[in-house]
């Protein structure tokens, strides 16, 4: 199955109307005005997860995805998106931490729906690079190699996707600032943990048949 999503491109910012000549007073209220405008603009860049003022704080690139399905299914699901931001996923969820395999795309969406923020990396990445990235990870968060994401490291949470240059992109701490707290998430207060404690989602930590869940 294949779950389809819209993307919404972040809006430009409204740029305030010139300022025309006129009397004292006029003129001294059109810079009142201006002022707190430009207060209102710097207060919506500082709130967390709040898309309005992202350009100001340099996420401009994020990706937006919006009316994901929360469909929990059994099996395997064709995502349009490596990784993944949303839509089908299986039933269990995969605990909090650093992999060193391939997380399961059905269980990690099921991570996205509970908040989490999923950190991955292209493969080759040196131990420095990861031990960067692993020290960026929120508590409920999620770090995992993934093979042709089509970006050095990318991070995602539910609905929302920025491709990053490297672990040292200043732009990943900012992410995680804006949305790594649940904002966008159907279920922000569930967090990762208790998962599954294995890749591949089956609970099969030590690949002896026995269940770790």
């Amino acid at each position: 199955m294949s779950q389809t999503v819209e993307t919404a491109e972040p809006g430009a910012e409204e740029q305030p109307e010139p300022v025309r000549r006129g009397s004292a007073r006029r003129r001294v209220a059109v810079l009142a005005g201006v002022v707190v405008a430009g207060a209102a603009v710097v207060a919506a860049a500082a709130v967390p997860g709040s898309d309005a003022g992202i350009e100001a704080t340099g996420l401009s690139a994020v990706r937006a995805y919006e009316n994901l399905d929360r469909t929990h299914i059994q099996g395997d699901v064709t995502y349009p998106h490596s990784p993944p931001v949303g839509g089908l996923h299986d039933p269990k969820w995969l605990e909090c931490g650093v992999y060193s395999a391939q997380v399961r795309e059905e269980n990690v969406v099921h991570d996205l729906e509970h908040g989490t923020v999923l950190i991955t990396y292209e493969p080759g990445l040196d131990d420095d690079g990861i031990a960067t990235l692993a020290a960026l990870l929120p508590d409920n968060g999620i770090l995992s190699p993934w093979p042709e994401q089509g970006a050095p490291v990318k991070v995602t949470v539910w609905g929302r996707q920025l491709d990053l240059t490297g672990p040292e992109d200043p732009r990943l701490p900012l992410f995680i600032e804006a949305f790594g707290h649940g904002e966008t998430a159907p279920e922000p207060f569930a967090s990762c943990a208790g998962g599954l404690d294995d890749p591949d989602g089956t609970g099969d930590r030590y690949g002896d048949g026995s269940v770790q869940a």
